[in-house]
């Protein structure tokens, strides 16, 4: 929910915000390793020496910030603002006048007003968004509450939010919008590719294609910074046809893409109806607003605010009764129905109209589409909002509330809801889940991400969108529960979305439980951002659980001042589940919520965890082998003996290097890459050569360096390439994209790399997804035979007689996958039956014969395959439980096959039981993996010399 549902079917894998990650472990950790929250969680980072003079004592509580001389919380003062002409202005001056503490060097030059919420009582919150020599900061952002003297004065009493005080990077581009544009759909497809193999086949074969969006310039808080052009990626999923909406950050002097993750909140948010969606989309001017009546799904009649449409004759779910007159803003529920779900994820539906009755009772078909359900809620939430907290609407100033109910997935049901930024979605339901605005915790949930983004905005990335998804539950479950008149006490008070089912008990039905007492920091789920958006769901009761039981013991009036207050006045975009907990107990301080209240608030955050350093506590039963890569999207290698992967500096600012070590430890490593500015990204080692891919702001170019030493090699220059790399001896190869996106698989020598040869890249024939062993190239093949006719085909190639052998022949329109092979066998992963969640790994002999499934693709012992890598010995697979949860078992895990297994052997055995994700496993000798780990909350490479065995 506010992201996701969070029970989609298979089909609905993405949909419901569990995408695959990335292979560079948490995707996006190298952008934003210093920003402790966005990155899931993040070690205190210590002070360099010029930033270690201590903070001047105040009168109240300084709490330091995370990689910055700007204190996170200061709370307890009453210090006078400089006169002003606004309060803005007021707090600009407060901030430099006081440089000694904040440590802000131009705080009129580099923090912009965001906006100023100013209460009943003069209490007023000033936010303020850092900029670095004129361009924005992601998630630099500054509070300052001041209260409002008779005299025309202000008072501050408390500063919070993020000043990164580190930055020191130049703002002077040196890629273009349009570069950087095309390599962030090129990143968004590849992605995709990832999550199903046939996205690059659905995107040659037409569709509506991703097109990305340039937002300027934007600067990284990493370090000293990076500076990055903001791209959103818009689009159709090629292969599902589902909804693409991608906020992706591109190095803005190397053109790599360093941050990638999800703009949509499903289950929940961007802005208010834009002025074209609103203007003329109401048939004609109504004459009068009315009371109505329908029966909500359960039963329950209900009054309803309507209007009557003169212009189409008949009364519509529009409730002109909340908002101004003046304005013209409404509440108003859409039918959507027919609409699909991908189409509407941002844009408004052009033919659409509010749900119609000819009279102001309406009747079983508005009950059925889930709109009377719909328009009900929407206003309990809003008068919640209203009478609670003194808010008008989700931005505070009176917009339009807007619902669309009754949205399929290409005419399929849809079980899932969002809020876009501008409207609230609701999906269809099935035969067991009713139409999803028939719960109002759901409906609250979803709104409440307006409010979010409208206050905190907090990004919905990693613990800030845990905490985006904690708040949007609370609120949820916090309506429901007051208007539904549910106690505290009861067992079913903290269920999410129980309301839906047709059939099944709540507790069966709910898609998350706020009181359960087993959402714990310990049981913290470290994932990319292609997972859930670095687990906004996965790890949202964390928070979400905490909170419910504040509002059990301080009673639903107090705590949901306090909470809210939070939201509003203390946070801000980057803020992790620690910032939270400060925030809340300052709120709860100024609501004076003193003994027994307060520490009934710490009590539930310290039961739930949530203590300075929690992260200190997650731990691995893997060796570690290179500590915080800090890198996104990057494979690592491993042969003969060594390994090779990339990584960035401490913080992740700099562009990525790679280097190499020995799989037994010992030596020392060593840098394999210049340092020219380059992201060298995808080794591949034999343990006598390093080969790896630059990215930079002209061709990318592929590059080779003998370990033992001396210069680098070009062997490649082209416009991009897969993750796929490999190198054997004398033999290079590699997956090339040409232009559109269309795939080749190049092999060539490292003696002499001009005579190179290039397989498949056409608009008809493509190769992809090599892997190099005992002078034989395995890979896939997919080339048209006639018209519409495709031949997909696993291949192997003899280097030394060029000789393609096809080992064996898909089925029509299957899904394709990495493969993998040693000096008896070739391996692959393949998705014939698609739409069922699960792939198989297939095996056979080098000539073709024996083919077998070693993990079938249906049946109880089916998985979610993505990555599949071999030794002589052993043959690993990176998978997944084939049914979307929310839980540990279903992240990407290892597990690892004999080499010469049969069928259906039951010696499958998990590699590690670490928590979190496992990522671009790289099969070294014997059966000892290396791989990137996940679980403490920063991508680390780990090995294990032999399998685990079983996880309990």
């Amino acid at each position: 929910m506010g992201g996701t549902v969070g029970r989609s079917r298979a089909r609905s894998e993405r949909r419901a915000g569990l995408s695959r990650a990335r292979r560079g472990g948490i995707s996006g950790a190298a952008a934003l390793i210093g920003v402790a929250a966005l990155v899931v969680p993040v070690l205190p980072a210590q002070a360099t020496a010029a930033e270690a003079a201590p903070v001047p004592p105040s009168p109240g509580e300084v709490i330091p910030g995370q990689s910055t001389r700007t204190p996170a919380l200061v709370e307890g003062i009453r210090e006078q603002a400089p006169a002003a002409r606004n309060a803005a202005g007021a707090a600009r001056a407060y901030l430099a006048e006081r440089r000694d503490r904040y440590r802000i060097a131009d705080a009129g030059r580099d923090l912009e007003p965001v906006g100023t919420v100013t209460a009943d009582d003069g209490q007023e919150t000033v936010r303020l968004r850092q900029t670095h020599r004129g361009v924005p900061v992601l998630g630099g952002e500054y509070v300052v509450r001041m209260e409002r003297q008779r005299d025309g004065g202000r008072v501050v009493t408390g500063t919070s939010g993020r000043y990164f005080t580190g930055l020191r990077t130049d703002t002077t581009a040196e890629v273009d919008d349009a570069l950087a544009a095309e390599r962030a759909v090129d990143a968004v497809l590849a992605e995709l590719g990832t999550e199903r193999f046939t996205a690059y086949e659905a995107a040659e074969e037409g569709g509506t294609p991703l097109t990305g969006t340039s937002h300027g310039l934007v600067v990284l808080p990493t370090g000293t910074g990076t500076l990055t052009r903001h791209i959103t990626v818009r689009g159709d999923d090629p292969a599902l046809g589902e909804p693409v909406l991608r906020e992706v950050y591109v190095d803005a002097r190397a053109g790599y893409p360093v941050l990638q993750y999800s703009g949509i909140k499903t289950f929940g948010a961007p802005r208010a109806a834009t002025e074209g969606a609103a203007a003329g989309r109401r048939a004609g001017e109504p004459v009068a607003a009315e009371a109505g009546s329908g029966v909500k799904l359960d039963g329950t009649a209900v009054g309803l605010q309507v209007t009557h449409d003169e212009g189409r004759g008949a009364y519509v779910l529009r409730d002109r009764s909340r908002l101004p007159q003046d304005t013209g803003n409404v509440l108003a529920t859409w039918d959507a129905r027919g609409k699909w779900a991908s189409q509407w994820a941002g844009a408004w539906p052009e033919t659409i109209d509010e749900f119609a009755s000819p009279t102001p009772a309406f009747g079983a078909e508005a009950t059925e589409a889930g709109a009377v359900d719909a328009h009900w809620a929407a206003g309990e939430v809003y008068d919640y909002y209203k009478a609670r907290h003194g808010r008008d609407s989700l931005d505070g100033r009176g917009m339009t509330v807007d619902s669309l109910v009754g949205v399929t997935d290409y005419g399929q049901p849809y079980v899932n809801a969002f809020w876009d930024g501008r409207k609230m979605v609701y999906g269809s339901g099935d035969a067991e889940y009713r139409p999803l605005s028939a719960a109002l915790d759901v409906v609250g949930h979803e709104m409440t991400h307006g409010v979010v983004e409208h206050s905190a905005d907090l990004v919905y990335a990693g613990q800030s969108g845990a905490l985006n998804e904690a708040i949007a539950d609370y609120f949820g479950n916090a309506i429901e529960t007051d208007v539904l008149g549910i106690p505290m006490d009861s067992p079913d008070s903290g269920l999410v979305g129980e309301a839906l089912c047709r059939t099944k008990a709540p507790r069966d039905c709910a898609f998350r439980d706020l009181d359960d007492g087993r959402t714990t920091t310990s049981s913290f789920l470290g994932v990319g951002f292609g997972t859930d958006n670095g687990g906004v769901h996965l790890n949202s009761t964390i928070f979400a659980g905490a909170l419910w039981d504040i509002r059990r013991d301080l009673g639903p009036e107090l705590a949901d001042r306090i909470v809210y207050k939070a939201l509003t006045e203390y946070l801000t975009p980057l803020d992790g589940f620690t910032q939270g907990r400060n925030a809340v107990i300052a709120a709860a301080k100024d609501l004076k919520a003193g003994g027994q209240d307060l520490t009934a608030v710490r009590r539930a955050f310290d039961a739930h965890g949530i203590v300075p350093n929690w992260e200190l506590a997650l731990g691995i039963d893997s060796d570690l082998v290179l500590e915080r890569v800090n890198t996104y999207d990057s494979r690592l290698g491993a042969g003969g003996g060594w390994w090779a992967a990339s990584r960035s500096n401490e913080d992740g600012s700099e562009p990525y290097s790679v280097w190499a070590g020995r799989t037994d430890g010992k030596g020392q490593l060593r840098l394999m890459s210049p340092n020219d500015g380059r992201y060298h990204v995808n080794p591949a080692t034999d343990g006598k050569t390093v080969v790896w891919v630059a990215y930079g702001s002209g061709p990318v170019e592929v590059l080779a360096r003998p370990l033992a030493g001396g210069p680098v090699k070009t062997l490649w220059s082209g416009r991009s390439t897969g993750s796929a790399v490999a190198v054997e001896g004398d033999v290079v190869t590699f997956e090339h994209h040409n232009h559109g996106g269309r795939r080749g698989v190049t092999y060539l020598s490292l003696k002499d790399p001009e005579n190179k040869v290039s397989l498949g890249g056409g608009t008809y024939s493509s190769a992809f997804f090599p892997s190099l062993s005992h002078g034989r190239i395995a890979y896939q093949t997919r080339h048209r035979v006639s018209g519409s006719t495709y031949e997909y085909a696993t291949r192997v190639l003899d280097v030394a007689t060029s000789e393609s052998t096809v080992v064996h022949q898909a089925a029509p329109g299957a899904g394709l996958g990495p493969t993998a092979v040693n000096g008896g066998h070739v391996y692959w992963l393949l998705d014939e039956i698609g739409q069922n969640g699960t792939t198989a790994l297939r095996r056979a002999a080098l000539d073709g014969s024996g083919v077998t499934d070693l993990s079938p693709e249906t049946g109880p012992a089916a998985l979610n395959l993505r990555d599949v890598t071999a030794s002589e010995e052993a043959v690993t697979m990176e998978a997944r439980t084939p049914v979307p949860e929310f839980r540990n078992e279903y992240l990407a895990k290892l597990w690892q096959f004999a080499a010469d297994a049969d069928g259906g052997d039951p010696r499958r055995s998990r590699v590690s039981c670490n928590r979190g994700e496992q990522l671009s496993a790289a099969a070294a000798d014997g059966t000892r993996v290396l791989w990137l780990d996940a679980t403490t909350g920063v991508s680390n490479v780990v090995t294990r010399k032999r399998p685990t065995g079983k996880c309990g």
